[in-house]
């Protein structure tokens, strides 16, 4: 199986699981991988994530271009390649919508989330103890994606659990594909988790 069958394989498996879980809804969410060559496998834009086949994942080079003048990538490519330009390590990168993340963002207007004292908390890079605390930066919702960017960042390097786009969803990476799925899984919980506390608040 050559490098792009495998990354293809890993993203409509990752759509899958990103479906089941409700955080991909209608044609929300992107996913990719990096390919061994320096280019980034990607969702097309417009596709169900939960529905993907092989023909709904394209390849970009660094800047987001596309390598096959008809494939049309999704304008949050660029948020993808600027992970992967920071990150030598990203293997692969997540983006998703869910309820939580979408609605906890939206309840105030603090330029992050801060996580204190979960057990999942471990999931993060860095992290050896539920007794600490995560910062999660949450950015105001652009439609210039490249000026999205540019504020951005300035944060790589300091955002373990990765971002939240207000109103909009999170971003999360990983050296690989299962890596980023467990720190998406991570977040989504622990987001989860803070929204039903101040339900019950």
């Amino acid at each position: 199986m050559t490098d792009f069958a495998h990354a293809v394989r890993d993203i409509l498996q990752a759509g899958q699981r990103m479906d089941s879980r409700g955080w991909v809804p209608a044609t929300a969410g992107n996913i990719s991988r990096r390919l061994e060559d320096g280019a980034i496998a990607i969702t097309r834009s417009g596709g169900h994530k939960g529905f993907l086949q092989a023909d709904g994942v394209i390849t970009v080079d660094m800047q987001g271009r596309p390598l096959r003048q008809q494939d049309v990538p999704s304008a949050e490519t660029l948020l993808h390649c600027q992970i992967y330009r920071n990150d030598p390590t990203a293997g692969a990168v997540l983006h998703g919508h869910s309820v939580a993340a979408t609605v906890l963002s939206m309840l105030s207007a603090d330029p992050a989330l801060v996580l204190s004292d979960y057990e999942v908390l471990k999931v993060f890079e860095g992290q050896t103890t539920h007794k600490t605390s995560v910062s999660v930066p949450v950015f105001e919702n652009d439609q210039d994606i490249a000026r999205l960017a540019g504020v951005v960042e300035p944060f790589f390097g300091r955002m373990s659990a990765g971002y939240i786009i207000r109103g909009h969803g999170v971003y999360v990476w990983g050296k690989n594909m299962a890596t980023a799925l467990a720190r998406l899984e991570g977040l989504e919980f622990l987001l989860a988790c803070e929204l039903e506390r101040r339900k019950l608040a």
